[in-house]
């Protein structure tokens, strides 16, 4: 088994399309071709990860951060980042990282906060712009059948809980081949008009390599006329953070200390309380006080994030009740949903889970 093979099982869970543009994922260290001895999951990837992943006979790290961020100038081992990279080089050990690729599945890292809360009815809460495109083409009629279904069978059409989803118009085509050309149809030189069949699909940007394949190998003309635009549609069951509901409503300091123990953290900080019940409770993993105004909109009692800085716990403005657990804390349980999704899928490999705490932070 190679590299390649794990990540791309990976990738169904957390396509690297997923990602935000400012974010690094993907294979960082290492080449895809690679033959794996085994797999260490962590949430970050340190120098002491990388003594476990050799200690251990596996050499690839899947990391959900990722250790190289920006951009590196050198590898001369002065931070703790290049000295990371140096030893996974030195040690033929590869790392792949999925950030904010698994933050934008819906099966990813809100979602595992969502389980371990206990949250019903969970949708996401600020759903994701630009992973929607659409293709529009035109193809004799008599062959517009065998098209679509060619386009679908490579993930085109598509829409929330529909499938095979198309938009067809019927019209005249019209094109003249120079001495250059071989038309199927028509002869070279001549003014050709011929039944079309406009086809429209959408479908998300992870599947436009194997959309555009089905295209061209499909399509009888010797010159495919397609167009292909990024749509402004949101997309449901992509994007940042979840909300949900706790099955029974609590008071606010009770919800307060089950979510101190269920969230294993030593320390909650929080807005003023409210003097109201919790039941609609919005999270997000990691940073995530850029979202606070997505929480009220959504008329969340509380919404459960991490990194808060003094001056956004006025954004709550009486309206909601603002908890930061801990950047660690928040995403700490990634591991364990990143272990369940590839064990599921190689049962007989080596698989495991970190037992080291990358957590920089201590409280006294």
């Amino acid at each position: 088994m190679i590299i390649k093979d794990i990540t791309n099982y990976l990738e169904e869970l957390a396509p690297l399309d997923y990602a935000e543009d400012f974010d690094n994922v993907g294979l960082l260290v290492g080449n895809y071709n690679t033959e794996v001895s085994g797999v260490l999951i962590t949430l970050d990837t340190l120098e002491e990860t990388v003594d476990e992943a050799i200690e251990k006979k596996t050499n690839l790290i899947i990391s959900f951060h990722p250790i190289i961020f920006s951009g590196l100038k050198k590898l001369n081992g002065n931070s703790y980042v290049e000295r990371v990279v140096l030893k996974a080089i030195k040690n033929d050990i590869a790392i792949y990282a999925t950030h904010t690729a698994l933050d934008n599945s819906k099966n990813g890292v809100s979602a595992k906060m969502c389980e371990v809360l206990g949250l019903e009815n969970t949708k996401i809460l600020i759903p994701k712009k630009g992973i929607i495109k659409k293709l529009t083409t035109y193809i004799p009629s008599d062959n517009a059948e065998d098209l679509r279904n060619s386009l679908f069978s490579a993930g085109a059409g598509s829409i929330g809980n529909y499938d095979n989803c198309s938009f067809n118009t019927i019209g005249e085509g019209t094109f003249r081949g120079n001495e250059n050309s071989n038309p199927v149809i028509g002869k070279k030189g001549k003014l050709h008009t011929e039944k079309e069949t406009q086809i429209s699909v959408v479908f998300e940007s992870k599947n436009e390599s194997a959309v555009l394949k089905a295209l061209q190998n499909n399509h009888p003309y010797e010159e495919v006329a397609y167009e292909l635009i990024t749509t402004e549609n949101i997309h449901q069951d992509i994007g940042m953070g979840m909300i949900g509901e706790l099955s029974n409503e609590m008071d606010e300091t009770a919800f307060l200390h089950y979510l101190k123990k269920t969230m294993k953290t030593d320390c909650v900080r929080h807005s003023p309380l409210l003097r109201k019940k919790i039941k609609k409770v919005a999270v997000l993993g990691g940073s995530g006080s850029f979202a606070i105004s997505n929480a009220k909109r959504a008329n969340a009692d509380v919404y459960v994030s991490a990194d808060f800085k003094y001056h956004e716990f006025f954004k709550a403005e009486n309206k909601i009740l603002l908890a930061d657990i801990g950047h660690y804390e928040s995403e700490q349980f990634t591991k364990n949903l990143l272990v369940a999704h590839l064990t599921k899928k190689f049962s007989n490999f080596a698989i495991i889970l970190s037992k080291k705490s990358t957590n920089p932070i201590y409280y006294i």
